[in-house]
């Protein structure tokens, strides 16, 4: 698959959001109380082209600098720049004319709707997978986001590599994409409607997690899923028994994360001052910290909340002094017998 394929399917074959094939770059239908408002101040030109799966406005945004991989329409870039405020500033990269358009003709429009003096929003013709060519300053973005793009690229560790670099320390990869739960034939990826209906390209789960840690991002963190379900007959006899999930992970840009969930006795007590989770703070699928709280995590949870932008929301409990072990739950165990009579009385062979 090439990107001009890529191009040509969101820049002349789809003009609106119902001329998709599938439900697989749709958002699922719901969007959160606290987004409807400023969703209504988005152009209605710029929604309808919209082809995002998922929500990939994460929390306490304001005054932060955002980069968006494959911005299309603008819509999130719209949606972003409300909650970074006039202080912030929100950036767009995508590689299709046609859906720059649209983004760029309603720029001041939007200044207009949000009560903004100045621009806190700019779009960037380019390639994702070629970030370093956009004459953006590494470790410069507080987050990167992007929604079902990523599985569109033909060089996905390039696109990984990329915003690690572009992120400051501490920084966050919020994006939502298609994921298998296998790896797909050659057939499969070689046909562009299934390519531009965003199945094509989707990563076999498995291999998108050391991907992700390959990239420096050592500790993926799962915040929501959904099955797809496919209802178009012929797309379905071409994927065969193929399924495919939405799903949106966090990836923080910190030094010293672990491999697994190690126990160090800490906690933390969530403050309730995140605007948007005044009673209390999801992290991931895992972790929702009610306010007020004492809350046990595991080290790099700690460090998720303690060396990013959350860490004034949050009061912390202990440090890295002493180690108890795995974290318990966190879906690793010791693999070691733990009784007498579960090892084996005599070796069976001579291996160690």
């Amino acid at each position: 698959m090439n990107l001009e394929v890529v191009k040509n399917y969101y820049g002349k074959v789809l003009k609106s959001s119902e001329d998709l094939k599938t439900s697989a770059c749709c958002d699922g239908g719901s969007v959160p109380a606290h987004l409807e408002p400023l969703l209504a101040n988005v152009h209605e030109e710029v929604r309808a082209k919209y082809y995002g799966c998922g929500i990939v406005v994460p929390a306490a945004l304001e005054g932060r600098r955002v980069l968006d991989l494959g911005s299309g329409s603008g819509r999130d870039v719209y949606l972003v720049a409300q909650l970074v405020g006039p202080v912030g500033e929100v950036v767009g990269v995508d590689m299709t004319d046609e859906q720059l358009a649209t983004a760029e003709t309603h720029i001041d429009w939007h200044m207009r709707q949000f009560g903004h003096e100045r621009r806190n929003v700019r779009f960037l013709k380019g390639y994702i997978e070629k970030l370093d060519e956009l004459g953006l300053e590494p470790a410069s973005f507080d987050v990167v986001v992007s929604n079902c793009v990523i599985n569109l690229s033909i060089d996905k560790p390039a696109v990984l590599r990329g915003a690690f670099d572009l992120l400051k320390p501490g920084g966050e990869l919020h994006f939502a994409d298609v994921y298998c739960d296998r790896r797909l034939s050659d057939s499969v990826r070689a046909d562009p409607v299934l390519y531009g209906e965003c199945l094509g390209g989707a990563l076999y789960w498995n291999d998108f997690l050391p991907l992700a840690k390959r990239a420096g991002f050592l500790d993926p963190r799962l915040v929501t899923s959904r099955p797809l379900d496919i209802k178009n007959e012929a797309i379905k006899r071409k994927l065969g028994q193929a399924q495919f999930f939405s799903a949106t992970y966090r990836l923080f840009k910190l030094d010293g994360l672990e491999t697994a969930c190690e126990d160090y006795g800490q906690a933390v007590v969530y403050r309730g001052s995140v605007a948007e989770e005044p009673d209390a703070f999801a992290l991931d699928g895992h972790h929702l910290i009610e306010r007020g709280k004492v809350f046990p995590v595991c080290g790099n949870t700690w460090c998720m909340l303690a060396d990013t932008r959350f860490a004034p929301h949050f009061d912390f409990i202990g440090d890295f002094g002493t180690h108890y072990g795995i974290f318990p739950g966190c879906g690793t165990s010791i693999p070691f017998a733990t009784t007498a009579a579960a090892s084996p009385s005599k070796s069976s062979s001579g291996c160690c």
